[in-house]
């Protein structure tokens, strides 16, 4: 997710009235992709994953907990892969899914919102699998969303939902990476939506990014950084100099929750880390030669298998290094954003990785062997959307970057979360499936 302080920051200068309430308190939140997910399956372990109604359940109880305790007058809730891979089938469960957001008792304070769902899945050119929901309590009596098209704010009323064709809607920018960005060029939903809003006087934009993920454990190991990290940082880089972030004295406030963004960039770095004392055996296929697998055995122990690699495997002997003082030991291999450290800013991180938990309802804290847990989903911010936030160096105790739904199954992510008093308070929350990221 990424913040970024709008061009225009007077909101008086576009003929609206100036002032309005002294305090905003704002929320931003990343949904675990699998949630609205119609596909189940069983996994290795042989137990039938939480099935997505269950999944909804639990998400929804944990969110609506945050709302509860942190109260927040502007909300936003940005999703990727939003009713899953298999779209087509997952609609009655997306339709339920923003059906009870809207109509929640918890939420019975926040009498407007505009949701934004990206379901047009028949389109390849066009369709991101994206939703952006935005909810505004009743206590704030002046807050404006920019017309993209008309290139004015309007006054926000009501409940309003736009779905199908997205592009023709002027109240956001939505946008399908270019192909050629795609690994071998082939097209997925990975893309972003922008909306700008003015709130207290003070204009911001909120950008919901899908980045590329590791498409093969064995290939993310192959290079220091990956090539997978270098699709991910000419993505990003795209979008910023789309919305003009060229340089760290921007004037535009931007916060951008992001998905898939920030793996552990060093790979091979980590493994060596992580099996020190192992030796390395090399799998191939018999008909083309292709390593298929790698398995790390320790020296000495009986020849201990630690670590198997395969595509779609990362199967590590002892899970608890990733939790064990909240995985900050490998923070030093999370290095992917270092390159934008001039025009982004992120919190510091002092939660678990946040993907990829296991989608076993009884099995809350526990990784799937997919791929190396990761800090995957990440809350970034503008220079200038950080002077927003934090006015000083206590100020940044004060903010929390945290995660939501700790101990349950609430898909392959986690939501992040933040807290901040201030005139316009922030907070950042993230959860540890697939991780969510809000800022409160």
């Amino acid at each position: 997710m990424l913040l970024e302080k709008g061009k225009c920051v007077r909101c008086s200068s576009l003929g609206m009235p100036k002032g309005g309430d002294a305090r905003a308190l704002a929320s931003f939140c990343l949904a675990p992709r699998n949630t609205l997910s119609a596909a189940t399956k069983t996994g290795s372990s042989g137990r039938v994953p939480c099935r997505p109604e269950n999944l909804q359940k639990n998400w929804l109880r944990e969110f609506y907990q945050v709302v509860h305790t942190h109260k927040p007058h502007f909300m936003a809730l940005h999703c990727q892969e939003f009713g899953g891979k298999n779209y087509e089938a997952s609609m009655s469960h997306v339709d339920k899914f923003v059906k009870e957001l809207l109509s929640s008792d918890a939420m019975k304070d926040y009498n407007r919102a505009r949701v934004y769902l990206d379901e047009n899945y028949k389109s390849q050119e066009h369709f991101t699998a994206l939703g952006s929901f935005y909810f505004l309590h009743e206590s704030l009596k002046n807050i404006y969303q920019f017309d993209f098209k008309a290139k004015k704010y309007k006054k926000v009323t009501g409940k309003e939902i736009y779905s199908d064709t997205l592009e023709s809607t002027p109240m956001l920018e939505k946008e399908k990476f270019p192909q050629d960005y795609f690994p071998e060029c082939k097209w997925s939903r990975k893309g972003f939506i922008r909306t700008r809003w003015c709130i207290t006087d003070c204009a911001f934009d909120l950008v919901n990014i899908h980045l590329f993920h590791d498409a093969s454990n064995l290939i993310a190991w192959e290079t220091s950084p990956s090539v997978y990290s270098g699709i991910r940082h000419k993505a990003l880089g795209y979008v910023l100099d789309s919305m003009g972030m060229k340089c760290q004295k921007m004037k535009n406030k931007c916060v951008t929750p992001i998905s898939h963004h920030c793996t552990l960039g060093k790979r091979e770095t980590l493994v060596k880390t992580l099996c020190a004392k192992a030796t390395m055996q090399t799998i191939r296929a018999a008909d083309t030669n292709e390593v298929v697998k790698l398995i790390f055995r320790e020296s000495d122990n009986d020849r201990k298998v630690m670590l198997q690699l395969e595509k779609k495997l990362f199967d590590y002997f002892n899970q608890d290094v990733f939790r064990d003082n909240n995985g900050t030991a490998l923070l030093e291999f999370d290095r992917e954003l270092s390159v934008f450290k001039d025009r982004l800013y992120e919190l510091d991180i002092s939660f678990p990785p946040s993907y990829p938990y296991s989608e076993d309802s009884s099995q809350g804290k526990q990784y799937m062997n997919t791929r190396c847990p990761a800090w995957c989903d990440r809350i970034l911010m503008s220079h200038s959307a950080k002077e927003l936030i934090l006015k000083s160096e206590n100020d940044e105790k004060i903010v929390i970057y945290d995660h939501i739904g700790p101990n349950v199954c609430m898909g392959d992510h986690k939501e992040k979360d933040a807290y901040e008093m201030r005139r316009f308070s922030v907070k950042l929350h993230c959860s540890k499936e697939g991780k969510e990221c809000a800022v409160y």
